[in-house]
């Protein structure tokens, strides 16, 4: 099996150019993909792209990471409703070393025969000439051509429109292309199907300049079932550096995911054989509510991405966080997978000595878990009401410091989805 039914068996091949196939079967092949540098880490919308790169190192070929540290100066308009804000030259080359750094955790560097490669276009973008430019890349481009293009079209029917600065980014990325093409033998560009557009161009271009066939492939944008943008959560962007997003809520992350969207994220974003995808999408169809395919995909990301440590942590975590007692768990962990959930803040005052009744808990006006005491009182009595995740029955029921985990937090729960947090200052 090539590298090409790999992704054709993962549904990873949106569309391809003719001979593609057959290139895997008798080279080996040089492919690249392009990571913006417009943070300073790339968050869970780039797995797929870094996946398709690890794939092919495994197969033999050579993958290269390309990092924009010149187009990212510029942006690209592919997929925006508007021009983005260009950012500092300065803060464009950390973010270059931050994501050079981060992508050395899924490819191998010092492979003997097929090394990845990351590499930055500010290279030969940071030293190129404008009049040269323009005249040996620029006069290969009709406007008429460059305003067929699905991403610059787009942005012409916008209200906002489409800069120059933008427009010029189609050239600049096929420019990549040909220097590429030059320099490691590259053949292959990989993106998202919004990227055909951009693709094509460099494949004109190294054609035009260089006399030589090369090729895309693109794969399907990420999407939920529902059709929304994959990589955020409720509280915004999933990123892959743990001081942004934590490896529990990472983890969490992909455990809410939906039964509709969970057997794509496997095949598309883990090294899972499709047989074992295949058996895990049974298990879910007979016991749906066990969510053991969104544990296995939880676990299996969670590992490429923050190592088998961290997993074996945030699941061990996850397990306790909805079993019988959390009051043994980090208050990081904590607060990382209540964060989107009403809290306020008490003085921990209140909770000394003989404690704070839970009936005056439930009531108070930044609570408000229950309309009235008596309200409380048959909520406790009933069984509806929980203390981190443990059930309190008894109405005369009182809360101290030292129940709260680490001294600092209580989770309230009434039934069984709505929660309150309550941090002691």
């Amino acid at each position: 099996m090539t590298a090409f039914d790999e992704f054709r068996n993962r549904d990873l091949v949106y569309d391809a150019t003719e001979g593609l196939r057959e290139l895997f079967s008798t080279e080996h092949v040089a492919a690249y993909i392009g990571f913006d540098p417009s943070a300073a880490s790339l968050h869970v919308g780039s797995l797929l792209q870094i996946m398709a790169l690890a794939r092919l190192q495994r197969f033999g070929h050579s993958p290269i990471a390309l990092v924009g540290g010149g187009t990212g100066l510029i942006g690209d308009p592919s997929g925006k409703s508007r021009e983005r804000q260009l950012l500092p030259r300065e803060e464009v080359e950390s973010n270059v070393a931050a994501l050079r750094q981060q992508l050395s955790r899924f490819l191998d560097f010092d492979a003997r025969s097929n090394p990845a490669r990351i590499v930055n276009n500010s290279e030969w973008l940071g030293k190129i000439d404008l009049l040269a430019f323009l005249r040996d890349v620029g006069k290969h481009f009709t406007v008429n051509y460059l305003l067929q293009k699905e991403s610059i079209n787009r942005r012409l029917e916008s209200e906002g429109g489409i800069s120059f600065t933008e427009f010029s980014y189609v050239l600049l990325q096929a420019y990549d292309f040909v220097q590429l093409f030059d320099r490691y033998e590259c053949k292959l560009q990989i993106g998202g199907s919004d990227q055909w557009g951009n693709i094509t161009a460099g494949i004109d271009l190294v054609r035009k300049l260089r006399a030589q066939r090369v090729h895309g492939l693109v794969m399907p944008l990420v999407t939920s079932a529902s059709g929304e943008k994959f990589g955020k959560s409720q509280a915004g962007n999933i990123w892959l550096d743990a001081r942004k997003t934590s490896p529990f809520r990472f983890y969490q992350f992909w455990l809410n995911t939906s039964d509709g969207d969970v057997v794509r994220y496997l095949t598309h974003l883990t090294f899972l054989d499709l047989e074992a995808v295949e058996s895990l999408e049974r298990s879910a169809a007979a016991a749906p509510e066990a969510r053991e395919t969104q544990r296995a995909l939880a676990r299996e990301v969670t590992t490429l991405v923050h190592g088998q440590e961290a997993a074996r942590r945030a699941e061990h975590a996850s397990l306790l966080l909805f079993g019988e007692d959390i009051a043994t768990l980090p208050v990081e962990d904590v607060l990382a997978v209540f964060e989107d959930v009403p809290s306020n803040e008490l003085s921990a005052a209140s909770f000394e000595a003989s404690g704070l009744a839970v009936v005056v808990l439930l009531v108070l006006p930044d609570v408000m878990l229950a309309p009235s005491k008596s309200e409380a009182r048959r909520l406790l009595q009933s069984g509806g009401v929980y203390v981190n995740n443990r059930r309190v029955t008894e109405p005369q029921a009182r809360l101290t410091r030292q129940m709260a985990i680490g001294g600092r937090l209580f989770v309230l729960r009434k039934g069984q989805r709505q929660n309150h947090l309550v941090r002691l200052v």
